[in-house]
Order: structure tokens, then C-alpha cells, then sequence
């Protein structure tokens, strides 16, 4: 197999000289996971595209993208998220370059459970190994579509090889080098399976950044229907709904938002600015709210009370 080596910045990560161990162990799964999700699953419908080498990046990158129906070339890629001086592609040019092409990026929990819950989902995952010591890296991406739990074995889409099957034990190993980093991609309206609040967040307002807010507001609306008790969700639905030219129902997003969060006060400011547009009561009271609250929507608020 050839593979894609090269050295890789991973945020906050401090690789430690360890030696080990040449077996392996199982890694444990939760009593919850082989309860809730199949046997086994694979995702064969998913595109395979040789990595060449220091090409696993852009290769991986365009599997996915064509799984969700965008057509990529590796060539376009390479010139997206290669980075010579570092033979390889980086995990922002990754995550970056999906965003580019109209799709999100939901990076995922770092833990196998998770990655196997997103198999068992029809959601092939991006992930990021290191297959020599991490003293010396050898990172590589590669693209799991699927495992068997019977045979305690994953699938991935990985090299030149469009089905490479190892041990669950083996590929956590090389996998837990680099945190368990990997990433699943989703269109706008559709969030990755098992996703926390806060990474959905992160991950559609990285999007919001590059495709505009009004592209992003069926993802807003996904996620305060998945988690309704999301304050800044649906702060960031209020604003992409007055983005989107609907001021009305922006209004309803950031009551909700004040509702959820009463200290929320860029959601009291907001209301209170689109409150007075409108003619509508309640202004002054958002206002008043807004300016109690600590923060840069203070001087704002008190500026239209007129103090």
C-alpha cells in the first residue's frame, strides 16, 4: 500500500515518545453501542480514489465529497489543502476545503463508539492516523465505511486498496495518536448523527463564515429542532432568519433564545433592535434587559434608553 506521510499540526496536541507495545489490546466498547447499532455495516457506496503518495488528503476529501453528491478532482483538491513544506494536508485545510464546496464539516467525538455510530448511520468518517511511533510520525488519512463486530474488524477505504480491513485493536491504535481526530461530512439542513450542541455550533458557524448566513439557516433550524433548549442556537437562528430578510420570524428565534438564556444578552439586544424596526412593543424592555447584562451589547443598549 502506498502510503500518505507527512507531518501534521495537531492543535494542542503534544506528542510524547512512547514506546509501544507490538499487541495490541481490544479497545472496550460501551454495553450501549453493541446494543443500539448493527453487527456490521458497510457504506460500498461509497467512491474510492487511490492516495498516491502525499495525496491521502485530497483523495479522502474527494470520496466524501462525492458521497454527498459534489464532484471534486484531486487535482482541484491538491491545490486546496496540500501544503508542500509539510508533504501532506492539515487538518484546517481539510475541514476548510469542505466548506468551499457547500457542505459542512461535523468534526466527531473522539472515541470509537462514536465512529462506529456513524457508520451505523450511512455517515463515512475522515480519520487521521499516525502509523509509525509518535516520535516519529507517519500520518495518514483514510476514509472508514465500515466494521464487523463479530470479527472485530474496520473497514476502510485507505491507500490503494479500496477495502482495507484491520483489527478494531489495530486501527485504534493508530488512531488514538492523533486524538481520534476525524470528521464526517453533511449537507446544509443535515446534522451528523450524535453531535453535541457546541460542536454543531462550531461547525455550521465555520460554514455560515464562508457560504453566507442565508445558506446556513436550514442547518440553524435543524439544530434547534434536534436540541430546542439550545440558547444560542436559536440566537443564531434569529440572525440568519434577519439575514435571510424574514425580521418577523427572527423575532420568535431571539424571544425563544431570552427564554432559554435569560443572561443572554446579545439575544435581549437584537430583539430589542429589530423590535423598535418593526414598531412592535417590548423594545425597551429587551433594551433595559440588555443593558443589566454585562458585555459588549451594553453600551448599545443604553444608548437607545437614552442613557
Amino acid at each position: 500500500m502506498t502510503r500518505c506521510l507527512f507531518n501534521a499540526r495537531l492543535a494542542g496536541v503534544f506528542m510524547l515518545a512512547l514506546v509501544l507495545s507490538a499487541c495490541a489490546r481490544t479497545p472496550v466498547l460501551l454495553d450501549s453501542t453493541r446494543e443500539e447499532i448493527a453487527p456490521r455495516t458497510e457504506l460500498g457506496e461509497v467512491p474510492f480514489y487511490a492516495q498516491t503518495e502525499y495525496q491521502c488528503g485530497p483523495a479522502s476529501l474527494a470520496m466524501v465529497l462525492e458521497h454527498q453528491g459534489e464532484t471534486a478532482s484531486i487535482e482541484a483538491l491538491i491545490r486546496q489543502v496540500y501544503v508542500p513544506g509539510r508533504e501532506g494536508s492539515l487538518q484546517p485545510e481539510m475541514l476548510a476545503a469542505v466548506r468551499r464546496h457547500g457542505l459542512i464539516a461535523y468534526p466527531i467525538r473522539p472515541t470509537l463508539d462514536a465512529l462506529l455510530a456513524h457508520l451505523d448511520a450511512d455517515e463515512p468518517v475522515v480519520v487521521l492516523q499516525n502509523l509509525s511511533l509518535p516520535l516519529y510520525p507517519m500520518w495518514h488519512y483514510a476514509v472508514a465505511i465500515g466494521y464487523d463486530l463479530p470479527r472485530e474488524t474496520l473497514i476502510l477505504r485507505s491507500g490503494e486498496i479500496p477495502r482495507h480491513t484491520l483489527s478494531l485493536a489495530r486501527f485504534d491504535a493508530t488512531w488514538a495518536r492523533s486524538q481520534r481526530w476525524g470528521f464526517v461530512v453533511k449537507p446544509p439542513g443535515e446534522l451528523a448523527t450524535g453531535v453535541s450542541v457546541r460542536s454543531a455550533i462550531e461547525a455550521i458557524s465555520a460554514f455560515e463564515a464562508v457560504q453566507g448566513p442565508s445558506t446556513a439557516l436550514d442547518s440553524w433550524q435543524a439544530l434547534v429542532e434536534r436540541h430546542p433548549d439550545s440558547a444560542l442556537g436559536w440566537f443564531a437562528l434569529g440572525n440568519a432568519r434577519y439575514a435571510d430578510g424574514k425580521p418577523g420570524e427572527a423575532v420568535d428565534a431571539f424571544e425563544t433564545a431570552t427564554r432559554q438564556d435569560p443572561a443572554l444578552g446579545a439575544a435581549w439586544l437584537n430583539l430589542g433592535l429589530l423590535l423598535t424596526q418593526l414598531d412592535q412593543p417590548g423594545a425597551i424592555t429587551a433594551f433595559e434587559r440588555a443593558a443589566a447584562l454585562e458585555g459588549p451589547w451594553q453600551s448599545k443598549a443604553r444608548e437607545h434608553l437614552g442613557h
